[in-house]
């Protein structure tokens, strides 16, 4: 059963089984970071998912389309190896969001995407299928019989012709495992606070962490998923719109608690592979991530198993390595593409 309502873009927002199965598809590249995240540092992970999911369901809204909203990798990266404190992330977060939401708005963006021509984009795309991939064999590794159980439900399902569910199925049986292995966690809703994790730190390390971030945002979660959605959705996004509403996102979001977020290839590809079509996979995805952040405290999130998460980022690298390669006309830019990549 479905259900439709429309959207301020004009498109209709859908509430169906796939959208659903498309959503979480999108969680796999998220939830990952999140938990490490939340183990090796003082963020505190309710408060990040509660902005993950009030931005979920802002943007897929605003949009119409099942925009992925996920971390800013290189800034969550070095946080969690302690290169950067939570006060250090979160200034850090919040300069790359006023960044984004100035040359967004200056129309730069679009501007750069003009000279960089596209198969240089499609290489990044390349390149970001390409580190999913690598992610996903880190995460299988630890665990070869969770993974090698994982992606034999997947094939089974594909092969009877029910892969987008396969989503659901895998992050179902992966949830019963944390249950069972960490018990029924007691709900605590988080405290409404301004930086709750401390206040922020511009500090030299901040500063190196957000140029090393908005070299990837700017390829990747602007220019590169605006094409993308031209690729899967056949709308017209502008790389600018997707500047300026990933820096609307990092200033409002961190003074509450949130963490850096943008958009990104990966995870919108990771919503069209598992049946997302319309902005209300966001919206179940946000609901989702806010039902998820009263638990999120205790030790059911660490204990559910990465290498299910591991064998679902394989389906999302390989539907984003297809939309990078299916859309080069020539050999050239093949050549490009995959120099780039």
């Amino acid at each position: 059963m479905a259900y439709s309502f429309r959207s301020r873009s004009g498109s209709d927002l859908e509430f169906s089984a796939s959208e659903l199965a498309g959503a979480l598809g999108d969680s796999v590249t998220v939830l990952p970071l999140l938990v490490a995240l939340g183990a090796t540092t003082s963020v505190s992970l309710p408060h990040v998912l509660v902005g993950f999911g009030v931005f979920q369901i802002v943007w897929g809204v605003y949009y119409g389309l099942p925009l992925s909203v996920e971390p800013m990798k290189a800034l969550l990266g070095l946080a969690i190896v302690g290169a950067l404190s939570a006060a250090e992330l979160a200034a850090a977060g919040l300069l790359a969001g006023g960044v984004l939401l100035a040359v967004g708005r200056l129309g730069l963006v679009g501007r750069l995407q003009r000279v960089v021509g596209e198969p240089v984009i499609r290489g990044v795309q390349l390149a970001v299928a390409l580190l999913l991939l690598e992610a996903a064999v880190d995460l299988s590794i630890g665990n070869p019989p969770m993974a090698a159980g994982g992606l034999a439900v997947v094939g089974l399902l594909a092969l009877v012709g029910y892969r987008q569910a396969s989503v659901l199925v895998v992050l179902g049986l992966g949830a019963v495992a944390a249950v069972a292995t960490a018990g029924v966690p007691t709900p605590t809703v988080p405290e409404l606070a301004v930086f709750p994790a401390g206040s922020p730190s511009l500090t030299g390390a901040a500063v190196e962490g957000t140029v090393a971030q908005l070299g990837m945002t700017v390829g990747n979660a602007a220019i590169a998923t605006a094409l993308l959605c031209g690729d899967l959705y056949d709308r017209e996004v502008s790389a600018d719109a997707l500047s300026t509403s990933m820096g609307v996102t990092c200033l409002a979001a961190i003074p509450l608690g949130g963490v850096p977020m943008c958009h990104g290839s990966g995870g919108l590809a990771g919503k069209y592979a598992f049946g997302a079509r319309t902005g209300g996979a966001n919206v179940l995805l946000g609901i989702g991530y806010l039902a998820l952040a009263p638990v999120a405290a205790g030790a059911v999130l660490a204990a559910f198993p990465m290498a299910v998460l591991g064998v679902l980022l394989v389906v999302v690298a390989l539907e984003l390595a297809r939309a990078a390669v299916a859309a080069v006309a020539d050999r050239r830019s093949l050549a490009v593409v995959a120099a780039v990549g």
